[in-house]
């Protein structure tokens, strides 16, 4: 039998509280259930899946260290996903990873809006296998924007940057975006015409042979 919403709410309350208290057995379990996703949240941050680990781990004593300010307004899965997002921007503020250049070049280059519509023909994963392919800072915007739903001015004094260059950045992410799925769709295509082709091929060269007995 599936919980109802208000006896999932009041089991996770229960388990925000024994975390609270400290109990090992309720953070094991919101480890093992929230794990998961938030490693998908870290890996949208940085390639390198053992980086990504070390985020999850950091995340989670950060998570365990301040879960006692959770007021309860809002989700708590996005509450805790903040954490992720902010754990996974010290680890790129710390290696010098976001240092952004706003210089004309840069702005000039993301004057064409990209057309978003091609991003219907890729699955979800598809779609997250060319995210992670996308350079450091544009992908961190990127991610900040389109999935976290940051808006620019938020982004702008999260990573010390004007809001003019988060807009430049997140036009580049999908303009690049936009590349690889219709790379990715093109070779695609390809590889379908090829299978068809395969089969079609011999029934033609078959046909041709009894016409000609």
């Amino acid at each position: 039998m599936h919980l109802c919403s208000r006896d999932k709410s009041m089991e996770e309350r229960q388990l925000i509280e024994r975390c609270i208290r400290g109990e090992p057995r309720a953070r094991k379990i919101m480890y093992e259930q929230y794990a998961p996703i938030m490693m998908s949240v870290c890996q949208r941050y940085v390639r390198n899946r053992e980086t990504a680990r070390d985020l999850l781990h950091d995340g989670f004593v950060r998570l365990f260290t301040k879960i006692h300010t959770y007021s309860g307004a809002g989700s708590f899965n996005g509450w805790m996903k903040r954490i992720f997002v902010t754990t996974a921007l010290e680890h790129l503020r710390r290696n010098a990873v976001l240092q952004y250049s706003a210089d004309i070049e840069e702005f000039e280059s993301c004057d064409e809006e990209p057309d978003i519509s091609l991003f219907d023909s890729l699955s979800a994963d598809d779609l997250y296998a060319c995210v992670v392919r996308l350079p450091d800072k544009c992908r961190t915007v990127f991610n900040m924007h389109a999935i976290e739903k940051y808006t620019h001015a938020d982004i702008a004094a999260r990573l010390e940057i004007s809001e003019n260059t988060s807009r430049s950045q997140y036009v580049r992410a999908r303009q690049l975006l936009q590349k690889m799925v219709m790379d990715k769709v093109a070779r695609k295509t390809a590889e379908k015409e090829s299978r068809v082709g395969f089969y079609v091929r011999p029934m033609a060269n078959r046909l041709v042979v009894n016409l000609n007995m």
